[in-house]
């Protein structure tokens, strides 16, 4: 995914939420969901962003879907922005 994706993912401070809880470990869309007031189809339309965005990814276990921070690609937003700045 571009760098437009994930900037548009990062915009909404519920998905910047969603990904501060999932640094924690991994969670259910259930889960997740608890912690705000919204709709399960809102909820599907953020986690969808997210993954649209290859921020996080879903694992399926028995019955469950759990959601995981994908790390790799904050990791290279990070180093991208470090560059602009001359960091090595």
């Amino acid at each position: 995914m571009g760098f437009a994706e994930t900037f548009k993912a990062l915009s909404d401070p519920a998905r910047r939420e969603i990904l501060d809880m999932l640094k924690d470990g991994p969670m259910t869309a259930g889960d997740i969901g608890n912690h705000f007031d919204m709709t399960g189809p809102t909820m599907s339309y953020h986690l969808k962003i997210l993954k649209n965005a290859d921020l996080i990814y879903e694992e399926k276990q028995k019955n469950f879907i759990f959601y995981h921070l994908n790390t790799s690609v904050l990791e290279e937003i990070m180093v991208w922005m470090s560059s602009l700045k001359g960091d090595k």
